[in-house]
């Protein structure tokens, strides 16, 4: 216990000084600076025996900061006279349609991986076993063909995606795809 304020002592201002830089709040620093404390009591005998006490109490200052800064995320409430939104899914629905035969247009290989895995919901695992090859190589493999799928479908369906990599347009080929 000895070592902690030993610890503490030594480290303490510098610790300080990290935290009000980052904060801009003398009050709120020394607040997770006492949370640091709390954690290093806390450790015992196991604070002694670290090799680096000043590198431990750093990582536990900023993990207190980071789940400061989490506890603080601002949030805005919502009016309940605002109507719900719902999501648009209509070009997810209608591209699905299109699905079976850009996966048929692909390779044996790669519509197999996709059907497995993505369709089935096979395993990575026993997908790779299935083929007799290690799991990296399996999930390589499905990489590859899920990469190769989102090609083949932006080529021949003109699919565009938004910002958040959703799908939101694509341009419907001759039957069966509509």
């Amino acid at each position: 216990m000895n070592c902690v304020v030993e610890a503490w002592e030594k480290h303490e201002q510098e610790l300080k000084g990290f935290l009000v830089n980052q904060l801009q709040d003398s009050q709120q620093a020394d607040d997770l600076l006492q949370e640091t404390f709390i954690k290093a009591i806390a450790e015992g005998s196991r604070f002694c025996e670290l090799d680096n006490a000043r590198a431990w109490l750093f990582r536990v200052t900023r993990n207190q900061l980071i789940d400061h800064y989490r506890r603080r995320k601002v949030t805005v409430e919502v009016p309940d006279h605002l109507p719900a939104i719902a999501p648009d899914d209509e070009p997810v629905a209608n591209l699905a349609q299109c699905l079976p035969r850009a996966i048929g247009e692909l390779s044996a290989a790669d519509g197999e991986a996709i059907q497995l895995c993505d369709l089935d919901g096979m395993s990575q695992q026993d997908f790779a076993d299935h083929l007799g090859i290690s799991l990296p190589g399996a999930k390589s493999r499905l990489q590859r063909a899920r990469r190769r799928l989102k090609q083949h479908l932006s080529e021949a369906c003109q699919v565009r995606y938004d910002e958040a990599g959703n799908v939101c347009c694509f341009v419907p080929r001759d039957s069966p795809c509509g």
